[in-house]
Order: C-alpha cells, then sequence, then structure tokens
C-alpha cells in the first residue's frame, strides 16, 4: 500500500512539472509577468516578451501561440504600444469576470505616455493563459493577423 502511495505521489509530481512551463495561477500573476519582461533591455529577460515557442506556451491560449511565434517584424510592440520603452508603474485590476473569461485591465505610461490595455484571459487546465488583449484601436488577435510572417 506504501509503494503505491508512493507512486501516485510521484506521478502526480511528474505532472505538476510538465505543466508548470503554460499558464499562471492568478489572472493578476498573469499580467504582472508580461510586464516583467519589459526593462531595461540589459538581459534577454528584459528585453520584451519573446517571440518563440516556450513564451508563447507560457502566456498564450492555444488559439495565439502561432500567430505569436510567426510575428517577426511587427512596427511596434503591441504589449506596451510602442517601438520603445520606459515602463512606469503597471497597475493591475479585474474589469470583469464573465462566463469563461476574465477581464483584466492594465494602466501604465510609457515614455511617460499613458497606457491602457484590458487582457482578455481564460483559464484552463494549463493556468491563465492570453485569449486576447484590447487596446482602444486594436486588439492583439487583429495585430497578429495583420503582421503575420
Amino acid at each position: 500500500m506504501a509503494k503505491l502511495f508512493t507512486a501516485i505521489l510521484v506521478l502526480l509530481a511528474g505532472l505538476a512539472v510538465s505543466t508548470a512551463g503554460a499558464g499562471f495561477g492568478s489572472p493578476e500573476s498573469l499580467v504582472r509577468n508580461v510586464y516583467a519582461y519589459y526593462g531595461d533591455r540589459s538581459s534577454k529577460l528584459s528585453n520584451g516578451l519573446q517571440h518563440d515557442p516556450a513564451t508563447a506556451r507560457q502566456f498564450f491560449d492555444p488559439s495565439l501561440r502561432a500567430a505569436w511565434i510567426s510575428l517577426r517584424h511587427e512596427p511596434y510592440d503591441f504589449m506596451v504600444q510602442s517601438a520603445r520603452w520606459k515602463i512606469g508603474a503597471v497597475s493591475i485590476s479585474i474589469l470583469r469576470k464573465q462566463f469563461d473569461k476574465t477581464y483584466v485591465v492594465a494602466a501604465f505610461t510609457n515614455n511617460g505616455r499613458a497606457v491602457t490595455l484590458n487582457f482578455v484571459l481564460v483559464n484552463g487546465p494549463e493556468g491563465w493563459l492570453i485569449s486576447d488583449v484590447e487596446s482602444p484601436h486594436d486588439s492583439l488577435t487583429m495585430f497578429l493577423a495583420q503582421y503575420r510572417n
């Protein structure tokens, strides 16, 4: 019986490790982690949200992953609404929860200009992931469709 219990614990630990690279535990932590990548460009981790498979799997719903990875020559970074950034404090709040989606507002300044984005997040087996991001004039889904390779 003890061996069976140990085997189940090992299996559960393995499952936790296999999904650890995707999703986040809360909507706020997902958005906070997006903006953690927008530092002073002194390292790869402060050079904006990367367009690689690991980042796509960690942050985006499966419907956006391929489009995020294929983006190479966009005129600006959608997450900061500019080609350059110097991000001020990021304010994060839940706007509303509607069925399977949670809408989170991120407000900050970028080079002194106010930016507000609405993140549309879904919670699934992989944790919280980005389904879309809405700016006052556009959405990430439309942006990715327009500038994909």
